[in-house]
């Protein structure tokens, strides 16, 4: 695209007129106007992604595949086999000495292919058939009626339906002008 903009401004074509063609923004035209009036079209052909570069090497990358692929369990996580970020950057601390935020972790198993996952939250101890009969007998108990079937929500965002009122109710007559003092 930008090469395109370059050929268009050897044209002698407008930064306005070239951002309608190439559907960008007008400030965006500009600034490629300038950069080629200063280093022609080579100044317009992009330098890559943005961002930091990878910390770990191409072949580091294979080897952190590998160690995923093998599973948490191998690595010492035994409570669950899920990889969640946090673990990943971990390993990746202990393996390569190199430091790594979640989120960067995050990216770089999606750039490998893997989806960080999210551990469950369950004690290790906890005794399914305890909680099955204390949700049958005690939480019944202690839970409470709820609402009756026919209640309905207040809201203060939004009024009430006229319709719905009785005929009989407060409020329900003509709209009396305000008196002023």
């Amino acid at each position: 695209m930008r090469t395109q903009a370059a050929e268009l401004f050897a044209q002698q074509v407008k930064a306005p007129e070239l951002a309608r063609q190439l559907r960008v923004s007008v400030k965006s035209a500009y600034q490629w106007q300038q950069l080629w009036r200063q280093g022609g079209v080579d100044a317009l052909l992009s330098r890559g992604p943005s961002g930091g570069r990878c910390r770990l090497s191409p072949r580091c990358l294979e080897k952190l595949a590998g160690y995923l692929e093998q599973g948490p369990a191998a690595h010492g996580w035994t409570e669950d086999q899920a990889w969640t970020a946090a673990r990943v950057a971990t390993l990746i601390g202990r393996k390569f000495h190199v430091s790594y935020s979640i989120s960067g972790a995050t990216r770089l198993m999606r750039r490998l292919g893997f989806t960080p996952q999210m551990p469950a939250r369950r004690v290790a101890e906890r005794d399914e058939q305890a909680v099955a009969g204390w949700k049958e007998a005690t939480w019944v108990e202690v839970k409470g009626p709820g609402r009756p079937a026919g209640a309905t929500s207040a809201s203060r965002t939004r009024r009430a339906s006229p319709a719905g009122h009785p005929k009989d109710a407060p409020g329900a007559g003509e709209a009396t002008p305000r008196s002023s003092p």
